[in-house]
């Protein structure tokens, strides 16, 4: 119901466009002169910017404990009694069939009675706040200026007025049946019980209110955007800055990646014979060994493991006894006494023979 009161009261009083009406009784003391409230940007799904109360003031975010002087200036707007109805059909009508308590069937329709009185408009002298916010600065490490920048949906709002009741007001809501020669033709005979509602809230209630959006600069700085062109949020990081920045805490994570990696193969044996190991094996699946030079019959490749003998170090290049290396050897060959020579396949056999020759 007074949601549905201050949309009403919103759409007749009109102010170009820049007036809000408060969503909830429950909030509208949150809606005072240099409150600070989020919208929240408009979406593919919603048309509308929405607007969400926070427990913070301008103040609260600025650095320093300078309070804020400009003060805030006040009169009468107008005197408001508003008498309609309103259909229940679509979603405004599901909302007003919620707030109303009672069960509606039977009806299309509600009279809609609201009472505000003498309604009184409260605004921030704006020129003097300009003059003042110069020489301040937005303090980001504030809770709320950190999670706003981090959204990129949400801009900070200084509310700039506000208008309230001044006296004790009251919503009043009749279900009925619309008539063809009355707005309203009351079911009586049936006699419901609770077909009428009506809440009263106190007086110095907000029910509409206005904002400059703020938008803030990287270094601290920020402006009141006093013109409806004007859009607020944050000031983003130039390009190249930005991609300089990107470019350096990739290196860094590079870096303290690899940084183990590093550590193991400067300072690990194990790597290094594995490496080779690697490489010997895929070399030996891969290539066929030129043994050309070689007399026919002589000096034939073979597996030691075939012939009970161990695995050992090349005689070659020192590597070997890996545990996923096949060390293969020549028997044709001595070395060190021993009636063979252990050898690897690519390209230790080859080179072997090829300095024996």
């Amino acid at each position: 119901m007074f949601a549905a009161a201050t949309k009403n009261f919103v759409k007749q009083v009109g102010d170009g466009g820049r007036l809000v009406p408060v969503p909830s009784l429950s909030e509208a003391d949150k809606y005072q002169p240099l409150s600070l409230v989020i919208k929240k940007r408009k979406c593919l799904l919603s048309k509308k910017s929405k607007f969400a109360s926070t427990p913070f003031t301008l103040k609260d975010i600025l650095q320093g404990e300078k309070e804020i002087s400009a003060g805030v200036s006040s009169y009468q707007l107008l005197n408001y009694e508003d008498k309609s109805d309103v259909s229940l059909n679509g979603r405004r009508g599901n909302q007003i069939m919620n707030d109303v308590g009672f069960d509606v069937a039977g009806s299309d329709s509600v009279a809609f009675k609201a009472s505000f009185g003498i309604v009184t408009k409260h605004e921030v002298e704006v020129p003097t706040l300009l003059k003042e916010l110069t020489t301040r600065k937005i303090n980001f490490d504030h809770c709320l200026v950190h999670q706003s920048r981090k959204s990129r949906m949400e801009i900070l709002c200084v509310v700039m007025e506000s208008i309230r009741t001044t006296r004790q007001c009251s919503l009043t809501v009749h279900t009925g049946m619309r008539g063809e020669t009355m707005r309203f033709h009351i079911i009586e005979d049936q006699n419901y019980k609770g077909r009428d509602k009506a809440i009263v809230f106190p007086a110095h209630t907000t029910i509409a209110f206005s904002v400059f959006e703020l938008y803030i600069h990287l270094d601290g700085n920020f402006e009141l955007c006093v013109t409806p062109i004007s859009k607020g949020g944050f000031e983003k990081e130039k390009s190249g800055s930005s991609s300089l920045t990107k470019l350096r805490r990739l290196k860094s994570n590079l870096f303290h990646r690899n940084k183990r990696v590093v550590d193991t193969i400067a300072n690990s044996d194990a790597y290094l014979e594995d490496l080779f190991t690697d490489y010997y094996e895929k070399a030996a699946s891969m290539t066929d060994l030129s043994t050309g030079y070689l007399r026919e019959g002589s000096h034939i490749r073979i597996n030691l493991l075939n012939n009970n003998i161990p695995k050992g170090p090349c005689v070659l290049c020192g590597m070997g006894s890996s545990k996923r290396e096949t060390v293969y050897g020549c028997l044709e060959c001595s070395f060190n006494g021993q009636k063979y020579v252990r050898l690897h396949a690519v390209p230790c056999f080859d080179l072997w023979h090829k300095r024996v020759k």
